[in-house]
């Protein structure tokens, strides 16, 4: 009995803290350009296009969220969400897709976005991508040619850049994080080689002008997005050099010279991804691809 009241207190204590953690997160809203908007919060960030046509949106964090979300969109829109376009399937990208399509959006992603979603048991029932594309989807919304194309194996094995052609606004999903180490989520497709030509393709997308919506980070721009171009090149050729020289995986998470001209290992420490996982995910991603 005491063993059981034990693992139910535990139980509620982790839910009310999973619920509390979104209690106190406040949805800030940055304009763009004159009907694109940024949305941060807690998780990826979010674009808005906003127009006759209504409201296109990239992403949507978190399920619990999701009202707030809708409530910021209000403050820029007075009309509802139309398309709901997934970068990719982690949940602080899509966990909100069941809520936003219970009120009316389509969901568009990638079709390895839809088969990851479908084969996990919490997300199968709803809020599944009723529109997916194999490379490439262009759509005709506000104003704009909204071009969606496939990165092959970058952040994980269903990327997708959205370019909002007339308004020269690019969303990277997860393939760039401004001002950080990436995620490379090996475990689900992702590789450095894959996240170096997404930053290749998206910089051919763009020019100086070009205002970016990272996955994660501040609104960037193309200097922001080459030196994260570099910095991908730059841990690849370091931790392939010591690969060569025989370093073992523990060894390289360990050498923070490989990547300490881009950020210190210190600068890092309490992020998602730090130093040491990055290099981590870098030899491993190496390694099962030679």
């Amino acid at each position: 009995m005491k063993y059981f009241t034990l693992i139910a207190t535990m139980f509620f204590t982790t839910l009310a803290c999973a619920q509390g953690r979104f209690d106190k997160v406040e949805i800030t809203v940055t304009k763009v350009t004159d009907h694109i908007y940024m949305l941060q919060g807690a998780g990826g960030n979010i674009g808005i296009s906003t127009g006759n046509d209504g409201v296109f949106m990239i992403d949507d964090q978190f399920a619990p969220l999701s009202k707030k979300i809708t409530k910021a969109i209000a403050t820029i829109s007075d009309k509802p969400v139309k398309f709901l376009v997934n970068t990719h399937f982690h949940g602080d990208h899509s966990g909100g897709n069941a809520n936003f399509e219970a009120a009316g959006a389509m969901i568009v992603a990638h079709d390895n976005v839809r088969k990851r979603l479908a084969s996990n048991e919490k997300t199968a029932n709803a809020g599944l991508p009723v529109i997916t594309f194999s490379e490439d989807a262009t759509f005709y919304q506000n104003g704009d040619d909204v071009f969606l194309t496939h990165v092959h194996n970058a952040h994980t094995d269903g990327d997708a850049l959205v370019y909002f052609a007339q308004s020269n606004v690019l969303h990277t999903g997860d393939t760039f994080f401004n001002g950080r180490f990436p995620f490379i989520d090996t475990n689900r497709g992702g590789t450095i080689k894959g996240d170096i030509e997404a930053a290749k393709k998206g910089l051919m997308l763009i020019n100086e002008d070009t205002k970016i919506i990272p996955g994660h980070g501040n609104l960037a721009t193309k200097p922001d997005y080459q030196a994260y171009h570099d910095m991908l090149v730059g841990a690849y050729n370091n931790v392939m050099a010591a690969i060569k020289e025989g370093k073992t995986e523990e060894q390289v998470s360990a050498m923070e010279s490989l990547t300490s001209n881009y950020f210190t290992d210190k600068e890092t420490e309490k992020d998602f991804i730090s130093g040491p996982k990055f290099r981590a995910a870098v030899y491993k991603s190496i390694k099962e691809n030679m």
